[in-house]
């Protein structure tokens, strides 16, 4: 049996159906870290934040945004656009792909790098530019290439925290008009040309071997100094105990002397009787080292006056020796013990 369906059921169902429309549409939940932009008749109207939001279906409208991201399939990348009516508000990375790079010594370089940034202002990266991630990616490279085209390559690889920094603060000021906040800018990757890199590695052995040349110089050097030192001490030594050597022999040679002139008198007579015997001493003892210079032996002229004096200090009072041993025998004598002497320095030869 059929239940005829009255005209007010009809519209109530419509209604019912029609409000059901119109609470999932104007219905919006937004998760955290997102927002939506949204228009009323075409115009702007508010931001959406996070949490359950409601809006009116078909007057009011969130607007799009478009984002372009790269896939990486092999060694190249490849670019996905979409239109998003949520907006990441998270820091995003962008992986462009390298760029070539030409640097002031006229070295073409391709260059990868990634770009950290962060949407800051949803209305003003829908509204103050066409393509937000489009932009920030062409910005990203003409700065690349304007900052690296102004070094030189040896520089360029010494200096890559210099060249994130100086990407970095050469965009900030046109991303903060379109609403986003540049984060950090990262060299990934710095490409040469075989020739180039072959001359590198060239020029990086050469300068290590120049540097060893220089460690083993210095070596070299550290160890004549070294040397130089130890015998400029070792001649001082020699010296110091030369002239202390000399001093004492000088020393015992004017005791003895002393000793001499004291046991047989000090008159001018004496003193020269006892110089002579002295003198004629060191001839003898000198006249057989010179004789191993030769067959034929020059003994000067003045040599026979001293070993006549020598044969008259004989006479007159023995050898020096004895009239030194008779003084302090008799000086014994006198007072009443008994004292011996031993005469050294020059005075200590056998003639």
């Amino acid at each position: 049996m059929d239940l005829p369906i009255s005209p007010g059921l009809l519209i109530s169902l419509i209604i019912v159906v029609i409000g059901i429309l119109i609470i999932s549409k104007g219905l919006v939940i937004v998760r955290q870290s997102e927002v939506m932009v949204i228009e009323r008749l075409g115009s702007f109207h508010r931001v959406l934040e996070s949490g359950i939001n409601i809006i009116i279906p078909f007057i009011e409208q969130p607007r799009a945004i478009t984002m372009i991201r790269y896939k990486k399939m092999g060694e190249e990348y490849h670019p996905i656009t979409s239109d998003e009516i949520r907006i990441d508000r998270r820091e995003t990375v962008m992986d462009f792909p390298g760029q070539p790079v030409v640097t002031t010594d006229n070295v073409t370089v391709r260059i990868n790098g990634a770009l950290y940034y962060q949407i800051i202002d949803p209305k003003r990266a829908v509204y103050e530019v066409e393509n937000m991630s489009q932009a920030v990616e062409v910005l990203a490279k003409t700065t690349l290439r304007s900052v690296v085209g102004k070094m030189e390559l040896d520089k360029l690889f010494e200096s890559r925290a210099e060249v994130n920094n100086e990407i970095q603060a050469a965009m900030e000021e046109p991303a903060s008009k379109w609403g986003v906040k540049i984060s950090r800018v990262e060299v990934q990757d710095i490409a040469m040309p075989e020739e180039v890199e072959s001359a590198m590695r060239l020029q990086m052995a050469a300068e290590r071997k120049r540097r060893a040349t220089v460690t083993e110089a210095e070596g070299e050097k550290s160890a004549a100094i070294a040397m130089a030192q130890g015998q400029r001490e070792s001649a001082i030594l020699n010296a110091q105990g030369d002239k202390e050597s000399a001093i004492l022999r000088a020393q015992g040679e004017q005791e003895s002397i002393k000793l001499v002139l004291s046991a047989i008198g000090d008159s001018d007579e004496h003193k020269r009787t006892v110089v002579g015997y002295l003198l004629g001493q060191s001839y003898i003892k000198v006249l057989p080292t010179m004789a191993k210079d030769g067959e034929r032996v020059f003994v000067p002229y003045e040599s026979s006056a001293l070993l006549g004096s020598m044969g008259m200090f004989r006479e007159m009072a023995g050898t020096p020796e004895d009239a030194v041993a008779n003084h302090l025998d008799h000086a014994n004598s006198r007072q009443g013990g008994f004292r011996s002497g031993i005469v050294g320095g020059a005075a200590g030869g056998q003639s």
